[in-house]
């Protein structure tokens, strides 16, 4: 996918790598980017930059994702990719209550269903459209310290290969961007063991993510380790965890120091 004089929709656009990848597309020739967030004066702070348009949208409401497609449609015309980037960092152990389990996968997985939902079938009725999911590493590997985090974000990898496995026939380009450790408000505390492979800035991320729609990939990895990492877990599962083990205790005495 070339993105010159497309219609683009971005969510969590107000910082990080939402706001990187609005004006990313804005420098490729995007016909509009319109910049959704539940942070309306970042939103539209992010498309000023870009002249572009912006609405506050709170993920975790269908009702609000249906306006958002609605109003761009009407505004723009057909969204030719959507980019379902919003996603929140809540909650650690098994014993996080119902709410803060509820919340995570709403905004993080449920956002994603949303769009899809209501998106798939505009754009199956004329010829097809793009979908790029934000999800991360998390969604492939596994976090450590956060079990909501890497349940919600593996879920939503599962999501977006589903919607390729049964959508490719009707048009549908899917890919999902699976970053490790990017300088944005969530990594502000540390990018903890997110970070063994280094930090990178939302804009490389961005940039990797024009590369894979113009390449039309699956999956959008920043960190190209981690198709390796992918590679060690599925060709010696034991020995994977058996690593992921030995991560996690460093990673907890260097959380206690």
């Amino acid at each position: 996918m070339e993105l010159e004089n497309k219609v683009v929709v971005v969510t969590g656009a107000a910082s990080g790598i939402g706001k990187a990848m609005v004006e990313r597309f804005h420098r490729e020739g995007a016909a509009a980017v319109v910049a959704a967030d539940i942070d309306e004066a970042g939103a539209a702070a992010t498309a000023r930059s870009v002249g572009g348009w912006s609405m506050r949208v709170d993920v975790s409401r269908e009702s609000d994702i249906v306006t958002l497609i609605e109003e761009t449609e009407t505004r723009f015309g057909p969204i030719d990719l959507f980019c379902s980037n919003a996603g929140i960092g809540v909650g650690r152990g098994l014993d996080e209550p119902d709410d803060v389990w509820q919340k995570i996968w709403e905004v993080n997985t449920l956002s994603h269903v949303y769009a899809a939902r209501n998106l798939i079938p505009r754009m199956k009725a004329r010829g097809g459209g793009y979908l790029l999911n934000t999800a991360s590493a998390a969604g492939l590997l596994s976090q450590i310290g956060s079990v909501t985090y890497a349940v919600t974000k593996h879920a939503a990898v599962a999501l977006a290969e589903w919607i390729a496995i049964t959508h490719g026939r009707d048009g549908i380009k899917v890919s999902v961007l699976c970053p490790q450790a990017v300088r944005t408000a969530m990594t502000a505390g540390g990018p903890g063991v997110a970070g063994v492979d280094g930090m990178i800035e939302p804009e490389d991320a961005a940039e990797t993510v024009v590369q894979a729609l113009r390449d039309e990939t699956f999956l959008v990895l920043p960190h190209p380790t981690v198709a390796e990492y992918m590679r060690r877990k599925t060709g010696d599962y034991d020995r994977w965890i058996r690593g992921m083990q030995r991560l996690q205790e460093q990673y907890l005495d260097a959380d206690q120091s």
